[in-house]
């Protein structure tokens, strides 16, 4: 966990400790292998995206996760729930490895399911979670988003929440030419290096109607505010609620902080991207890094002979 700033008090006891995960999109990128399987399913290595996610919040002291899911997205469920007849075989066999693989994901956290009925968005997302929130301040992570699980990015997010009160959302520089897809920020310094004041939020602008290359990655820390908010908040872009649109009147307020992210991350939602994070994170493993590594140079190697011997015949 990051040391507190200079210019920052000491921070008190942590006041977050609810988590919520939105998994009710219909995956339309992913089709037709979404067909009948949830993205947030589609495994990156030998886990589904959405369990890197929970393994995130827990690993920041958020015990207690609420999955907003939708129609057609029971292996979600039951993939957080306990298998008793695998982990019966399991455990008949001796298996220890892959028993408490199976059993891992029941025991990050405290994990609850709601359905979102109709997908009317983001924001209308997060406000499906208000009865589970009540009045307490809580995050919300998105599956698309995986961050490495070295950073400390939530953490830090939470420290920031305690100290400075209000929302606070994970920001990220980005080309100008990628700003069309994710929320912009408009900010302001804080005296803070990675910590801004946001000042304004716009969804998926035009490059040249962008207010800076700060982009809105999937983290919050959203103070229960945010709930009346999104309750009038009118559908927006796409014709969905917005959890952008919310934050912009929060933010106007000047009670929504950014925490500036220049860590690992990957964007499982990008077709290109997933497979990169896939490799990525092959290469990390100490089981399966060292061969697949070997492979891949040869694969490279033998693509680039391939190729070379191409434009040779083309000349």
């Amino acid at each position: 966990m990051n040391a507190p700033h200079p210019s920052e008090p000491a921070a008190p006891a942590r006041t977050v400790r609810k988590a919520v995960v939105p998994a009710a999109g219909l995956g339309t990128r992913f089709l037709p292998a979404t067909k009948a399987t949830p993205k947030e399913m589609l495994p990156v290595v030998d886990k589904p995206a959405i369990q890197y996610v929970v393994e995130e919040a827990a690993a920041a002291g958020l015990d207690d996760v609420l999955m907003v899911t939708g129609r057609h997205k029971r292996a979600i469920e039951d993939h957080f729930d306990h298998a008793f007849e695998l982990e019966q075989a399991l455990a008949a066999k001796g298996d220890t490895v892959r028993l408490d693989a199976v059993r891992d994901p029941a025991r990050l956290a405290s994990i609850h399911h709601i359905r979102q009925g109709d997908p009317l968005g983001l924001g209308h997302a997060v406000l499906c979670a208000r009865r589970h929130i009540g009045d307490q301040p809580f995050a919300v992570l998105l599956g698309d988003d995986l961050i490495d699980p070295r950073e400390t990015l939530l953490s830090r997010m939470l420290d920031v929440r305690d100290r400075r009160l209000g929302s606070v959302v994970a920001l990220m520089e980005v080309p100008p030419e990628q700003i069309h897809r994710y929320g912009c920020a408009a900010v302001e310094p804080t005296g803070d290096e990675d910590v801004v004041r946001v000042t304004g939020l716009v969804e998926k602008p035009a490059p040249q109607h962008a207010p800076s290359r700060y982009a809105v990655i999937g983290r919050y820390v959203l103070d229960p505010a945010v709930f009346g908010v999104l309750e009038r908040t009118a559908p927006g872009r796409g014709g969905e609620i917005q959890l952008t649109d919310a934050l912009q009147e929060l933010a106007a307020g000047g009670t929504v902080h950014g925490v500036v992210f220049k860590g690992l991350r990957h964007d499982t939602g990008d077709k290109a991207d997933y497979l990169r994070t896939v490799v990525r994170l092959a290469c990390d493993r100490p089981d399966l890094g060292p061969e697949f590594v070997s492979w891949l140079r040869d694969f490279v190697a033998e693509l680039e002979d391939t190729h070379a011997a191409h434009r040779r015949v083309a000349a």
